[in-house]
């Protein structure tokens, strides 16, 4: 690589999110305060594009489902352009922050700085846990804000307003902060379907289809809205274990009284 790809790599690297750690002849390394994971970028030996190794595990797993301007091959990307570069970067980074224990790191850190600024006056168990449930909520929502790209996860509405954090296994119930924090645990959705998903009147089959209590008849679907065919954009096999967990309640509260 020379000085002048090595320039582009670098530009592309902090304009989105990350920092350069070492330089080799033939590559550069990414590196970022925000996140563990590590990008090695080389520039193609035929003059066109960019050639980017990360980590493997879920992080390229995830990467490999998105649809742009990068190719996923069997164990790097290709970008093409340096915009594809810097698109790759992009989401590499948005997903590597909330893979796979980063939020519940995050969430301890903004627990203990918060409890630190209370008074002996003002602590007790009961603002503990009230001073837990509003950061994690919003570390959740953070989270899953970065996973889904900042658009719902069935509509892809992207209005910030408009979207809420979803848990399939509700916050009260589950045993571990990793549980609480884990943006599979959940999704990301537009008031109304965040509505209907969190009192168990919808939930998502296998394939990520939409399936809705009959109470909500098409008609009611209708006058909120709601498209026919209605499903997930993506469904990873991590979200299964806690979808599942939702259709149980689901099918336990409304078929067997169909």
């Amino acid at each position: 690589m020379n000085s002048l790809q090595k320039s582009l790599v670098t530009m592309a690297g902090y304009d989105n999110g990350w920092e350069v750690a070492s330089e080799e002849q033939e590559s550069v390394t990414l590196t970022s305060a925000h996140h563990r994971a590590n990008a090695v970028v080389r520039h193609n030996p035929e003059g066109t594009g960019w050639t980017v190794q990360l980590p493997t595990g879920r992080l390229t797993e995830e990467l490999a489902r998105i649809e742009g301007e990068f190719v996923a091959t069997e164990l790097t990307f290709q970008a093409p352009s340096e915009s594809a570069l810097g698109n790759l970067l992009s989401q590499a980074a948005r997903l590597a922050r909330t893979l796979p224990d980063l939020p519940r790191q995050n969430y301890e850190q903004a627990v203990a700085e918060e409890l630190f600024c209370l008074s002996h006056s003002t602590a007790s168990t009961e603002v503990e846990r009230l001073v837990r449930q509003r950061v994690g909520q919003n570390v959740y929502r953070e989270s899953l804000m970065d996973y889904w790209g900042g658009a719902c996860a069935v509509t892809g509405i992207t209005i910030p307003e408009l979207l809420r954090a979803s848990h399939a296994r509700p916050w009260s119930e589950c045993t571990t902060d990793a549980d609480r924090l884990n943006v599979f645990n959940g999704f990301l959705l537009v008031a109304h379907l965040d509505a209907l998903f969190d009192r168990h009147l919808m939930t998502f089959g296998p394939a990520g289809e939409a399936v809705f209590a009959s109470s909500i008849s098409k008609d009611v679907r209708h006058r909120l809205g709601l498209a026919e065919n209605l499903k997930l954009r993506w469904l990873s096999p991590s979200h299964e274990p806690f979808l599942a967990e939702h259709r149980g309640r689901f099918q336990a509260r409304h078929l067997t009284s169909d």
